[in-house]
């Protein structure tokens, strides 16, 4: 649901863009937030904690989440690899420059690409239903995945045909699906439930710092050389730190599905 709004929403972005103005898209963006309140007046049936009791709120509760996700390599390894893949490969910032610039597709192409990556997102979620279960060798494929992701980046980088730049960003978006999901299903099944929500905040850090690091470091390497030349050192910045992790962390190269479920079952092991 969530990438099919995303394939939906920038394409019409752009015909909006280049059939009325750049203010009534931010005006059509505006009102789609009262469909969000809406569902969130619309929520019944949500439980609620029996009377007294109270969860722990405090800045050690907070200090025990980030420990645990520092010191157990498989967790720790799947926030690193989502946070240099979006940090190094993060070229959606300058995707207006090359609609404009390089490919010189206008307002409407800009919004397919911007569509782009959400496209292979959504085939490649609808392949995965019926096929995750089948995946043996989950740390293999997300890490597979992560490097199809900066590849396809490098690629991106380095095409000046409107075609295959479609096809290398939706293919960000498939790696990205396949590394995503994957990834957290390796967080939720080996994370005790009295941690699971503040590894998930913790994550959430990873999760939006990655990106928006990264469009700076994007915008800056453009500014000093060139969007492609950006792109392209973005793209293999992602192999290199991806490769880095690997190394480092045997346990998630060799999780498998049928890995036994041991909540925090590799804190000791030692990842250098």
């Amino acid at each position: 649901m969530f990438q099919t709004a995303s394939v939906a929403g920038p394409a019409l972005g752009g015909l909006v863009i280049g059939g009325l103005n750049l203010g009534w898209a931010y005006a059509f963006n505006a009102l789609s937030f009262l469909f969000v309140i809406a569902a969130l007046l619309m929520m019944r049936d949500i439980p609620s904690r029996p009377i007294g009791e109270r969860g722990e709120i405090s800045l050690r509760a907070a200090l025990e989440g980030l420990r645990f996700v520092f010191r157990t390599p498989l967790i720790r390894s799947t926030m690193l690899l989502d946070f240099f893949a979006t940090f190094f490969a993060s070229a959606s910032a300058l995707l207006p420059i090359f609609a404009q610039d390089i490919l010189r597709v206008g307002a409407r192409g800009y919004g397919l690409l911007s569509a782009a990556p959400s496209v292979g997102a959504v085939i490649t979620s609808v392949a995965l239903v019926p096929l995750l279960d089948r995946i043996d060798h989950r740390g293999r494929t997300m890490l597979w995945a992560v490097l199809g992701y900066g590849a396809a980046t490098v690629l991106f980088g380095l095409s000046r045909s409107f075609p295959l730049t479609f096809l290398c960003l939706a293919l960000t978006g498939a790696t990205d699906t396949v590394s995503m999901v994957i990834r957290n299903v390796i967080r939720q099944l080996n994370t005790p439930d009295s941690m699971r929500g503040r590894m998930t905040g913790v994550n959430m850090v990873f999760f939006m710092g990655g990106p928006q690091l990264g469009e700076l470091e994007a915008g800056l390497v453009a500014n000093l050389w060139s969007a492609p030349i950006s792109v392209v050192s973005g793209g293999i910045g992602c192999l290199a730190a991806t490769g880095w992790v690997a190394w480092k962390t045997p346990t998630l190269r060799g999780y498998r599905r049928e890995t036994p479920v041991v909540p925090g079952q590799d804190a000791v092991e030692r990842s250098g």
